[in-house]
């Protein structure tokens, strides 16, 4: 089972959990565990169109999931994932 880290803004939508089990082959597959235990963290991550939304960076040990094979990446049973929100200002 891979641990997936969630940041703080989201973790209003984990019962307050940092960090959460999921489990899949792909990082689609985990991404769909995630968002099956807690539905109301899908319209935070994905779009209308079930795709990644722009401003939700996904990294798998520390990479960019965008420089791998993106949610078609094949994960290992001890891999660890993190969402990280886009941060903007002005």
């Amino acid at each position: 089972m891979q641990t997936l880290r969630i940041p703080t803004p989201l973790r209003s939508y984990t019962d307050g959990r940092s960090e959460v089990n999921v489990s899949g082959r792909t990082i689609a597959e985990a991404m769909q565990d995630l968002t099956a235990h807690y539905p109301d963290l899908r319209p935070h991550l994905f779009n209308e169109e079930g795709n990644l939304r722009p401003f939700v960076n996904l990294f798998l040990n520390q990479e960019d999931i965008r420089s791998l094979q993106g949610l078609e990446t094949p994960l290992k049973e001890d891999d660890r994932l993190m969402i990280i929100p886009s941060i903007a200002g002005g």
